[in-house]
């Protein structure tokens, strides 16, 4: 199966792919950053030795960029890349285009559309596979949480316009079926610039309907497909009309999912005027009735048998008292080997350097979250963040038998509530979302800088490192990230080192399990 990745980050949602039989016939990505971490696991290409020898990458290609040398493209900020045709930036597109065949452009989606609208037998390329025939998937994850028919065309906001240009870029191309993602929040509704109210995800739906492809849009999470990662998405599979009337032997649950799809589809293309929010449900993995959905369709692959803990993805990697590998450890680095190879080397478990303070208040929050009451979590961060000097009765009688770790670095308890908030006091902060991890239960959502969390275990009282994080989302140890591995400041709004790049990625484990569900569906045209 041939498959185009947009938005591609670092390779997340492409590796999961990969690894149950699609083949990436190209892909396209902004950031210079989040490219090197593809290049080097899906190329072997090593972009900062290149850069330090002087030499340029075959399979990396910018579509345009201000600098001739790769050394400054790996830094440059891609939201000043020159428009692809500017003569006077520096592209590495070839004279033939049918060159790009399996390569990773760095680039913006607006320029690349501008090139294919301009070249219609590159755009017939594509919807060929190169050769290998019609182009199967093209999926990626645009931000959309803006996004609005009526108003995109009016908001001053590039990425406003993101949406349309990834189905403007499958319309284009053609594939059989386009697969976008993006973050829960885009369920919940927006405002425009006049106040109104309005649903992205449905927006974006209304938008396929045009281009001629039928929505079917679910609301899934990575913790029911196995992963170590309390992680809700939005996931819309928009098939194209034409070859949506191929499918046969649907069932009853598979029958339901896209009934009301049709309708929508239908009413759309007569008048996309007449369509309202409600026309088009979305199928939610944590209600029953569509839970049934799911299991019973070809959506099943969404259900794992087993699930997975922040304890199964990061004890081995404790630096006291590890324990052995978890078999989710073992099937991670199991399933993606013939993707990527054999684990030989553990990349990117640097460990970050945390104060004494830190540390101290580290344990503080581990101790809230043993604890696990509401009102003591409010009390205590009533003192740290407020200053407030004091505690309830009831939070106290908790919190004292519980070990804090005094200024000798030994875990303690004290003997009174004076002793106790006077220790609290002494470990203000001003951050509003850092917790420790919980060992039995999957990772939060939130989880994208080294502040968003520590460990749970009293013995390593830290931040996670980049391997860490990436085992949680599902990254195996063969996948090593490159770049830097953090940022701040002015540079955040557009560099994405390390950290980001697994924040902001598909599991693989999740894109691999999406990849079994549209083998199922394409399926039912070849049984």
């Amino acid at each position: 199966m041939n498959h185009i990745e947009l938005f591609a980050g670092c390779g997340g949602l492409t590796l999961g792919l990969e690894s149950v039989g699609f083949e990436t016939v190209l892909a396209n990505e902004l950031s210079p950053m989040a490219a090197e971490t593809f290049a080097y696991n899906f190329f072997k290409e090593n972009l900062a030795q290149l850069a330090e020898d002087g030499l340029m990458p075959k399979s990396t290609l910018w579509l345009n960029s201000n600098y001739k040398d790769l050394k400054p493209r790996l830094r440059e900020n891609p939201f000043s890349f020159p428009e692809f045709n500017n003569k006077n930036g520096f592209s590495d597109l070839p004279y033939d285009l049918k060159s790009i065949q399996n390569k990773l452009i760095v680039g913006s989606i607006v320029e690349l559309n501008k090139l294919l609208t301009t070249n219609s037998k590159l755009c017939d390329e594509l919807h060929n596979s190169f050769g290998k025939g019609e182009l199967d998937l093209v999926s990626g994850g645009p931000p959309c949480q803006s996004f609005s028919m009526a108003g995109m065309r009016k908001k001053d906001c590039d990425k406003n316009t993101l949406p349309w240009e990834f189905a403007t870029f499958v319309s284009l191309v053609r594939p059989k079926i386009a697969m976008l993602e993006n973050v829960t929040g885009i369920l919940r509704a927006f405002k425009d610039e006049e106040g109104e109210k309005f649903h992205a995800w449905h927006e974006v739906a209304k938008v396929f309907a045009t281009k001629d492809y039928i929505p079917l849009c679910l609301h899934v999470n990575a913790k029911y497909a196995g992963i170590a990662q309390n992680r809700p998405r939005f996931i819309m599979i928009a098939i194209r009309e034409d070859y949506f009337e191929k499918l046969k032997h649907l069932n009853e649950a598979e029958t339901e999912l896209f009934e009301q799809s049709i309708t929508f589809f239908k009413k759309a293309k007569k008048s996309i005027n007449t369509v309202k929010f409600g026309d088009l449900p979305y199928f939610d993995i944590t209600k029953a009735e569509h839970h049934k959905l799911f299991k019973n369709s070809f959506l099943n692959s969404l259900i794992a048998d087993k699930t997975a803990s922040v304890k199964d993805a990061l004890d081995d990697l404790k630096l006291s008292h590890p324990s052995k590998q978890s078999s989710y450890i073992k099937q991670l680095n199991t399933q993606f080997s013939d993707v990527l190879g054999n684990v030989t080397e553990l990349k990117n478990h640097e460990q970050r350097v945390n104060s004494d303070i830190v540390k101290r208040r580290f344990r503080i929050y581990q101790i809230l979250q043993d604890v696990d009451d509401k009102q003591v979590t409010k009390d205590v961060f009533n003192v740290l963040k407020r200053g407030i000097a004091t505690l309830s009765n009831e939070s106290a009688t908790l919190l004292l038998d519980k070990e804090f770790l005094n200024q000798q670095n030994r875990l303690v308890k004290f003997n009174s509530k004076f002793d106790l908030v006077k220790y609290l006091l002494e470990h203000p902060t001003k951050k509003q979302t850092q917790k420790a991890l919980i060992a039995d239960a999957p990772a939060p959502a939130a989880l994208s800088i080294p502040d968003d969390a520590c460990h749970y275990d009293k013995n390593e009282l830290r931040v996670l490192t980049v391997r860490e994080m990436a085992r949680i989302q599902s990254f195996p140890d063969q996948f090593e990230f490159r770049s830097k591995i953090t940022t701040g400041g002015q540079m955040r709004k557009f560099e994405v080192p390390q950290y980001t790049q697994v924040g902001n990625a598909v599991p693989p484990l999740l894109s691999a399990k999406l990849g079994v569900c549209l083998i199922n569906l394409i399926k039912r045209i070849y049984p």
